[in-house]
């Protein structure tokens, strides 16, 4: 099971940091991506990461304010998004994908999904 935190409201070029936790099994054996769905838009990509953290793969949108991360010891995978903007606004989920590196953003690559998280970027 997935349980991601750490979504809410935020203002523009405001900061969050989700955090995707796992129990019931290891992460360490599944490279880890974050996807988001905004309001009458397809589930889309966000960033993805290895197992040992060493490799990650930011969509362009993303780059130089998302921030993927992860703590095999906590079983813990983050995503910090700095510099938020109105369009950041989505449910963000994890996934893990037990698939060898390069990750994609293909969802049936993802065996094990998370509920979601709820993001919000408005003044």
């Amino acid at each position: 099971q997935f349980v991601e935190s750490g979504g809410g409201l935020v203002q523009p070029g405001g900061s969050l940091r989700l955090s995707c936790a796992a129990s019931g099994y290891t992460l360490d054996y599944y490279n880890i991506g974050w996807f988001r769905q905004a309001p009458g838009k397809e589930r889309e990509g966000v960033s993805c990461i290895s197992t040992s953290g060493g490799s990650t793969k930011p969509v362009d949108s993303v780059k130089g304010r998302f921030t993927i991360s992860r703590d095999n010891a906590k079983n813990t995978v983050y995503l910090q998004m700095n510099s938020l903007k109105p369009e950041d606004s989505a449910i963000y989920y994890c996934a893990a994908s037990p698939l060898r590196w390069p990750c994609t953003f293909l969802e049936d690559e993802y065996a094990y999904w998370g509920q979601g998280t709820q993001v919000t970027v408005s003044s």
